[in-house]
């Protein structure tokens, strides 16, 4: 059996389970996939799906964007100066401990129901992720290959690109795509918290109104989004970029 086969069988089985719970459960415990799908559908129509879920990723997209923009030459930093790697050392694992509902409740004291707080609360949870990251990748760099290139005459920003970065990258990107799925699931958390908009406000709205139609369809959509990115972008994207990896190994 191919594994795209595998996986349709895996879905059907769900769904099917998913149908015959339903049938046992109220509608307001567990809603059939009818009833889902048709507040999907009205969702749609209403532009609410569109609008909300533009809203969620743009906020992602920008706490994504400062956590590389920060952690990327601060991980280059901490594999640099050994004074500084020891300082830090401890602090980025208690940062990676540190619950998206503790920032989440820091944010809105901070920021207030804003845009801001919930890219606070993504850059927050992806930051210590990218730098642990870069900074892993600059202690994996061949140092044999190092001392050959400044044999060579490669010094500063041309050493980086030319023989540090292709080594990193591999580390970053591996990185990236966990802190961008960590950086997706805290903006629900922050936003079902504190925000007046967004797709886990949306979320937290109609779980108060007992509309568990639509807390169950804008989780298919989260659902949907993430496995495609996953499966349609970031996995492809890291094959084709590293494919050399392989044949060298």
């Amino acid at each position: 059996m191919s594994v795209a086969l595998a996986r349709l069988t895996l879905l059907a089985a769900v769904g099917v389970v998913w149908w015959g719970g339903a049938q046992w459960l109220p509608g307001y415990v567990l809603p059939g996939p009818e009833r889902v799908f048709d507040a999907l559908r009205r969702l749609a129509a209403g532009g609410d799906l569109t609008r909300h879920l533009a809203i969620t990723l743009a906020r992602v997209a920008a706490g994504f964007a400062l956590a590389v923009a920060v952690g990327v030459p601060f991980g280059l930093l901490l594999g640099y100066s050994r004074r500084m790697a020891t300082l830090f050392e401890p602090v980025l694992p208690i940062l990676n401990t540190v619950s998206a509902a503790i920032w989440s409740i820091f944010a809105v004291i901070w920021f207030g129901l804003s845009d801001a707080a919930t890219v606070f609360v993504v850059l927050m949870t992806a930051l210590p992720l990218i730098v642990t990251n870069v900074w892993q990748g600059t202690r994996d760099v061949n140092a044999d290959l190092v001392e050959a290139a400044r044999a060579f005459g490669y010094r500063g920003a041309r050493l980086l690109a030319l023989v540090y970065m292709p080594q990193i990258l591999p580390h970053l990107f591996s990185g990236a795509r966990l802190a961008f799925g960590f950086g997706w699931r805290v903006s629900l958390v922050a936003e079902t918290l504190g925000a007046s908009s967004g797709v886990g406000y949306r979320m937290r709205q109609a779980s108060d109104l007992i509309q568990i139609d639509q807390v169950f369809a804008w989780t298919l959509v989260v659902i949907t989004l993430m496995a495609t990115l996953e499966l349609a972008v970031l996995r492809p994207a890291e094959n084709r970029l590293f494919a050399w990896r392989k044949a060298v190994g």
